[in-house]
C-alpha cells in the first residue's frame, strides 16, 4: 500500500510507572532498547500502555515525549481512539501536533455503536487527523464488533490505512482481507496469530510479546516475509507458551510484570488493574527464562 506505516513489528509499549505518576525515564530507556532491538514501529499509549488510566495530560504528555525520544527512528503510533467520538478527535488533532505519525483508533467501548456508527465516528476522526489512521477491532475488550465490510467502506477514506485485527476469528480476518485487498493494511492484533494472519496477506503484528522478545519477534516476520513459512511457524510455536502466560490475566498485567522483572521500572499497574498473582508471575519467568531471558 502507497500509505502503509509499518511492516512489521510495531510493540504495543507499555507505559512505566510508579506510584508518583508516569516513570518518563524508564520510558525513555524502553523506548531506546525495543528501537535498538529492531521493532519496525511503537504504539504509545494503547491498551498496553494503559492508555485507558492516563489522565488526559498525561494521556499528552505521554505522546509528546516519545515523539521527541523516537526522533523519527521508527514511526510513533498514538492510541487516540475513545467510546467519546468528540474527545478522539480533539487527541488526534493533539497527537499530530506533538509529531507522532500514525493513530490508532479503538472501536468505542461501553456505549459501542452500530455498523453505522462506526463508520461515521471513524470518519469523523481521519478526517481530523492530518496523519494516517489505523482502525483497532477488539470485541472482546469492547463489546463491539467492526464488519469486513465496514472496513471495506471505511478504506475508501485517505487517511485510513490499516486495521489492527485482535478478534481473533481468522474466518472473519480472511473476509476482511478479500474486501479490502491493496486498500487496507491487516495487522494481527493477537501474538498467537501472527503467522496465520500473514497468510492471508497480512503486513505484520501490533505485538505485546516483543516488549520483551522484540528481536524474536522481528525475526518471525522478517522470516515469513522472506519465504521462510516453516521458520517463521517454528518460532510462532515456540513462543507460544510464553505469549500465553502474558495472557493469563488480562493484558498489560503480566507484561508489564515481565518488563518489570528485565529491569525497566516497576511492576506497578493502575486500578482497577492489580499486580499479577504470585503463582501466574511464577509461570511467566519461567517461560521468560526458557526464552534465555535472565530472570
Amino acid at each position: 500500500m502507497q500509505n502503509t506505516v509499518f511492516r512489521g513489528v510495531a510493540t504495543a509499549l507499555v507505559t512505566p510507572m510508579t506510584a508518583a505518576g508516569v516513570d518518563y525515564e524508564t520510558l525513555g530507556r524502553l523506548i531506546d532498547w525495543q528501537i535498538d532491538e529492531g521493532v519496525n514501529a511503537l504504539v504509545i499509549a494503547g491498551t498496553s500502555g494503559e492508555g485507558s488510566t492516563l489522565s488526559d495530560e498525561e494521556h499528552r504528555e505521554v505522546l509528546r515525549y516519545s515523539a521527541q525520544r523516537v526522533t523519527g527512528r521508527v514511526p510513533v503510533i498514538a492510541g487516540t481512539g475513545s467510546n467519546d467520538t468528540a474527545y478522539a478527535i480533539d487527541l488526534t488533532r493533539c497527537a499530530c501536533e506533538v509529531g507522532c505519525d500514525a493513530m490508532l483508533l479503538v472501536t468505542p467501548y461501553y456505549n459501542k455503536a452500530t455498523q453505522r456508527g462506526l463508520i461515521e465516528s471513524f470518519t469523523a476522526i481521519a478526517d481530523a487527523s492530518t496523519k494516517p489512521c489505523i482502525l483497532y477491532n477488539v470485541p472482546s475488550r469492547t463489546g463491539c464488533n467492526l464488519l469486513p465490510q465496514s472496513c471495506a467502506a471505511l478504506a475508501e477514506h485517505p487517511n485510513i490505512v490499516g486495521v489492527k485485527e485482535a478478534s481473533g476469528n481468522i474466518s472473519q480476518i480472511a473476509e476482511l482481507a478479500a474486501l479490502t485487498r491493496g486498500k487496507l493494511d491487516i495487522y494481527s492484533g493477537n501474538d498467537d496469530q501472527i503467522v496465520p494472519l500473514l497468510s492471508l496477506g497480512g503486513a505484520g503484528v501490533i505485538s505485546v510479546v516483543s516488549n520483551i522478545l522484540p528481536k524474536k519477534t522481528v525475526e518471525l516476520c522478517d522470516r515469513f516475509f522472506a519465504g521462510d513459512v516453516a521458520g517463521s511457524a517454528d518460532l510462532q510455536l515456540d513462543m507460544l507458551p510464553l505469549i500465553n502466560a502474558l495472557f493469563c490475566e488480562v493484558n498489560p498485567i503480566p507484561v508489564k510484570a515481565a518488563v518489570a522483572a528485565l529491569g525497566f521500572g516497576e511492576n506497578y499497574v493502575r486500578l482497577p488493574l492489580t499486580t499479577m498473582e504470585p503463582e501466574h508471575e511464577a509461570v511467566l519467568r519461567a517461560c521468560m527464562r526458557e526464552q534465555g531471558l535472565n530472570v
